[in-house]
């Protein structure tokens, strides 16, 4: 003990933080009845209800005295909250040594990622609005806009559906404004830039996460050999000798378990497909709310049917997503249990990677439907491609950029808002019944001064970070995946990450039971997933500039025609074939037979091109950025080296030491 420092001082050397998981290992590890049948630890007793919770204390109050106090005679709580848990405190840095020291390495690395990637998302953030103000600017330049707006009766378009009417396409006008808005060159570089933000961000995360494990001594950390969890304990048929440890311990047969996980994917692969049908669903919908509007007298309506049917339909996908999402994960839980994990990490991963791929597609099913598949499979006057008896969805007149738009701002906007509710809401109905509860078996003896566990046994037990982790890593696929059509995704999620940073920190220093600290050295499985939805974006946003903007169009067309884009509306127009009741136009790069034009070959090696260009000069960049930015700062390896040199040092003193106290004559 006389090598460390404060070795000497007993009752102050080990950290609260240290004695919860020294006490905890302790409680995890003994014996209560037999331990051939693993009858072993607290967290069993919890599951078999002997004990309703064990958990370590908070260290007083949150609440400051209404007294003048000096901030060092403050509790670690008090401290938190004072300093970073309060509303006013959301321009400040965050403590995290202190979370880290209060709560353990995991909660704090949590803590670090969230406010690293809020910081990151504010240059992310003004971009994006100078591009979405630039595309409100330059509104007035826009000469297909003005065209169509100018045109009059000039371009009768086929009807929308089977019993609808032809109409003009100077009914648009407003929408072919605000179709500009989400479709000019500077979403093209936006999405760029953006592609460039997440790898980089992502490469200097590593940087912070490599210094802070370093600064808190968990940078050679590994998970020690996990104990199995208790419910598998409890469940195991069978005891086998651990092979690393050569303990005798619970064992489930490793064929019974690929045969249930092949079950669970298959349950996953129907709970996808119910996803499918309610996009279906969603999409006829809109359909016959469209039709409704044109079967109205009201000019207005006719003319926004298109925006009301795809806003209405927006709101009711939220909600379906949101609905499926609870009972999804729910499901994923119980299969996951029904696997068997021996570890609890192994049940984490598992866990996290059934409910991320089932939410994955349940979020952004419907962006991926509007962005690369509406419009695609309309056909033309008298060959109309249908779904069920009725007409492929067409784009709508500001076309499929404006609506994905709309479809992101509804649902990546509206989960923020009721999942922010939800955490502030919450926790406090929990709590109150938790009082509830506390008070009917306390009765009468309920003593006029609550001890401290009484106090804490009325919080809300904490659930983790899993679902805090979920949130952002969605939100990150939201602000990269579609960024080209909804610049302003980026200020958003940054006014979002402000408020959720304050409402994480109140529920864990105010709300939550005191967790048992973790150790960890990175933020895990999610790095992962990010660094997949980063390479993801990339390509997605290829598809999207490529083939549902209107910009590899356009610049052909001012290659080939004209640079200032007149005539550019009367070019993408083709007339209905001969055999059709009316004489109208419809959008489409066909001749009057139905054919494709010899433009839309050339158009479609274009995009081609462009696809292959952009993903290759990205990806190449990418790789230079991730070769150029180290993942560990230059100054700490230095540091690093320089501490293994005097660790080596101490060590070969310390042996000369013992061989001179040894043999004493020799010397």
């Amino acid at each position: 003990m006389s090598r460390f420092l404060g070795g000497e001082d007993h009752e102050s050397y080990f950290t609260n933080t240290q004695r919860h998981r020294v006490v905890y290992e302790i409680l995890t590890k003994t014996v209560y009845g037999r331990k051939k049948r693993s009858e072993v630890g607290v967290d069993r007793l919890i599951n078999e209800g002997a004990y309703t919770a064990a958990f370590p204390l908070h260290e007083g109050p949150f609440e400051l005295p209404k007294f003048e106090i000096r901030p060092e005679e403050l509790n670690q709580r008090q401290v938190l909250y004072h300093y970073w848990a309060r509303w006013f405190e959301w321009y400040k840095y965050q403590p995290l040594d202190h979370i880290r020291e209060y709560f353990g390495e995991k909660i704090a690395l949590y803590f670090a990622w969230l406010g690293f990637y809020t910081a990151w998302l504010l240059p992310a953030a003004v971009v994006g609005t100078l591009v979405f103000v630039s595309g409100v600017m330059s509104m007035g330049t826009n000469t297909p806009a003005k065209e169509i707006c100018t045109s009059g009766d000039t371009y009768l378009m086929c009807p929308l559906c089977n019993t609808c009417n032809a109409w003009n396409m100077s009914e648009i006008c407003t929408m072919a404004k605000m179709g500009y808005l989400f479709d000019h060159p500077g979403t093209v570089l936006f999405s760029v830039f953006m592609s460039f933000w997440a790898v980089t961000f992502l490469e200097y995360w590593k940087r912070k996460m490599s210094t802070l494990a370093h600064h808190w001594d968990c940078m050679d950390f590994h998970e020690e050999e996990e104990r199995p969890r208790p419910e598998f304990a409890a469940k195991a048929p069978t005891m086998e000798q651990n092979p690393v440890t050569g303990v005798k311990e619970p064992y489930f047969p490793e064929k019974t378990r690929l045969t249930r996980m092949f079950t669970g994917s298959m349950v996953i692969i129907m709970m996808l497909c119910v996803v499918m049908i309610f996009l279906v669903t969603v999409v006829m919908c809109r359909g016959i709310i469209i039709v409704m509007m044109f079967h109205t007298e009201s000019p207005v309506l006719r003319t926004e049917a298109g925006t009301i049917a795809n806003i209405s339909s927006s709101i009711v996908n939220l909600g379906l997503i949101l609905l499926m999402g609870r009972v999804y994960t729910a499901l994923a839980e119980q299969l996951t249990k029904w696997e068997m994990h021996r570890t609890q990490t192994q049940y984490d991963n598992a866990f996290i990677f059934k409910v991320f791929i089932f939410q994955f597609v349940n979020f952004y099913s419907s962006p991926f439907y509007v962005a690369f598949f509406k419009g695609r499979f309309v056909g033309y006057p008298t060959n109309y491609g249908t779904l069920f008896g009725m007409r492929n969805e067409d784009c709508g007149p500001g076309g499929c950029l404006i609506e994905l738009a709309e479809q992101l701002f509804i649902i990546m906007v509206g989960k923020q808002l009721i999942n922010n509710i939800q955490e502030f809401i919450i926790p406090k109905v929990k709590a109150w019944r938790q009082k509830r509860t506390l008070a009917k078996v306390l009765g009468s003896k309920a003593s006029h001064e609550p001890q401290r566990w009484e106090e804490d046994y009325k919080l809300v037990e904490c659930e983790g970070l899993f679902e805090e982790y979920l949130e952002m890593v969605l939100q990150f696929g939201f602000i990269t995946i579609f960024v080209a059509a909804f610049p302003l995704a980026p200020l958003f999620a940054l006014l979002n990450n402000w408020v959720e940073i304050r409402l994480d920190a109140h529920k864990f220093v105010c709300e939550y039971r005191r967790p048992v600290a973790e150790r960890a050295q990175n933020i895990g499985v999610w790095f992962n997933i990010l660094e997949a939805l980063s390479h993801l974006s990339v390509i997605a946003n290829a598809f999207l500039i490529a083939f549902t903007s209107d910009f590899l169009p356009r610049l052909l067309y001012q290659y080939k025609f004209d640079n200032e884009l007149h005539g550019y509306v009367n070019f993408t127009l083709a007339y209905a074939p001969l055999n059709h009741t009316e004489n109208c136009r419809y959008k489409a790069y066909r001749d009057n037979n139905g054919n494709h034009s010899l433009f839309y070959w050339e158009l479609l090696a274009v995009r081609l091109s462009f696809i292959i260009a952009f993903e290759h000069v990205v990806f190449f960049v990418l790789r230079a950025i991730d070769w150029i930015v180290p993942d560990v700062p230059e100054s700490l390896e230095v540091k690093i080296k320089r501490e293994r040199y005097l660790a080596k040092q101490a060590l070969a003193e310390n042996q000369e030491a013992l061989l001179q106290a040894t043999h004493p004559l020799e010397t």
